[in-house]
This record gives C-alpha cells, structure tokens and sequence, in this order.
C-alpha cells in the first residue's frame, strides 16, 4: 500500500514545520510520507534540534527546503503551522485536503537563551499534542479502528470525524 503524503509549511521552515515534521515521522512514518517547506527558507533553527533531540527526535540531517521544491507534486494532507497577525502564511497548491493551525514563532522570541529554549520546548509540546489530535480526528487510514471497552465500543470507525478516537 503507498503512503499518504503530508506536507507542513511555515514561511521560514526554520522551526515549527521542522518540529511537526519530526514529531509526525516519528509518530506516523510507518504510514505517512512527511515532508515540511517554506515560502521563504532559513537554516534549521539549532533550539528546534535541540529541543527535539530532548525527546529521542533527531532532526539534525533536516534542511530547510523551499515550496518550490514540490511545485507539481500532489500531497494528501497540506498543513500550515505557523500564524501572525497578518495572517501571512504560505499556501501550496497540490494538496487534497488542508489544514491550519497557528503556533507562535518560538525563532523570533527575544530572551535570554534558557527563555528561547523553554519556548521552544512549550512549541513542541503544543505541537505534538495537536498533531496527535489532528491524526485520530482527521487522517487514521482507513484499515484502522478504535479499540474501546465498555460503552464505547466501536464508537468511532476510522472515518467518523464527530468523535477522536484519542
């Protein structure tokens, strides 16, 4: 069975779409292709390696890649993580379904580096804890199903979008 493909993006794919991609392949590599871009790329943030390498992730090897990179390909899922109050985040066509969900630049924070490294570790948290909701609610592939006990039981199948799973 071919993977699903899952695009996330950020403008400087520097810092929260390195982080969700992380987080993602390592949580749903085995069934997802997982994949992050920007419209405008830096470096790899090196708080967002380590904050990542704190919890067994290394994305260390990533780089920051452009949207251009994929212009042409066709993803599942396009997921926008990043937000201001302009609102001005990249868009990527391509994509079957899309998501948005705005999570503050932990790389533009001012501090001191203990601040900046506490913010992204709260990023990450955050982060994780919606990707993870972001997978039962909208995306368990369709050979999944719910393991409840109880009245719950068989509650939710792998397309009942009402209800997570979680």
């Amino acid at each position: 069975m071919e993977k699903e493909r899952v695009l996330f993006m950020c403008i400087h794919n520097a810092a929260r779409s390195q982080m969700a991609e992380g987080l993602f392949r390592d949580l749903y590599g085995d069934i997802f292709d997982v994949y992050s871009a920007g419209s405008e790329p830096h470096t790899v943030d090196p708080l967002a390696i380590k904050c990542m390498e704190d919890i067994g992730i290394d994305i260390s090897h990533h780089r920051s890649k452009s949207l251009k990179e994929f212009e042409g390909q066709e993803f599942d899922y396009v997921v926008t993580v990043c937000g201001n109050p302009y609102n001005a985040c990249p868009f990527f066509v391509g994509g079957k379904k899309y998501f948005k969900q705005p999570f503050e630049d932990p790389s533009v924070f001012e501090g001191t580096e203990e601040e900046k490294f506490e913010l992204f570790l709260k990023i990450r948290d955050e982060l994780r804890e919606w990707l993870e909701d972001l997978y039962y609610s909208y995306m368990i592939p369709n050979d999944e199903s719910c393991n409840f006990s109880g009245e719950l039981e068989g509650c939710c199948g792998p397309r009942d979008k009402e209800f997570s799973c979680r």
